[in-house]
C-alpha cells in the first residue's frame, strides 16, 4: 500500500475493491484478518492490524490492541471512549496518552 495516494485497493475474496482513506472511520482485527469499517460498507481483508498500521497514513492510529481508527473521523473523545459516526470504541490504557496528544495537537 502507498500512503501518498487517497486511496488503496484491497483483495477481498475474489474483489478488489477501491478504499478511500477519508471514507475508513475504524478498522478491527479479527486475529489475522481486519474489518474495514468505512461510512458506506464493511470489508473483511486478511492482513494483521499489527502489519496494516505500518502501512497507513499518519492520520490513523491505534487505540487498542483491537481498533485502530481514522482521527479525521473522530466526532469526540469522552470517558475514555472515541465516538466515530455512531461508533463508540474503548481507548486502551497503553493508547490513550498517545491520542490525547495527537487530539491536542489539533486543538483551537
Amino acid at each position: 500500500m502507498t500512503t501518498e495516494e487517497n486511496f488503496v485497493f484491497i483483495k477481498s475474496g475474489k474483489r478488489i475493491t477501491k478504499i478511500f482513506f477519508d471514507d475508513i472511520l475504524l478498522i478491527k482485527g479479527l486475529g489475522n484478518y481486519v474489518e474495514i469499517v468505512t461510512s458506506k460498507e464493511k470489508h473483511i481483508y486478511y492482513r494483521s492490524l499489527k502489519d496494516l498500521i505500518d502501512l497507513l497514513p499518519d492520520r490513523f492510529m491505534r487505540v487498542h490492541l483491537s481498533y485502530i481508527i481514522n482521527l479525521a473521523n473522530v466526532d469526540y473523545f469522552e470517558d475514555q471512549q472515541v465516538h466515530l459516526k455512531g461508533h463508540k470504541i474503548n481507548v486502551g490504557g497503553s493508547y490513550r496518552e498517545c491520542l490525547t496528544r495527537a487530539l491536542s495537537t489539533r486543538l483551537l
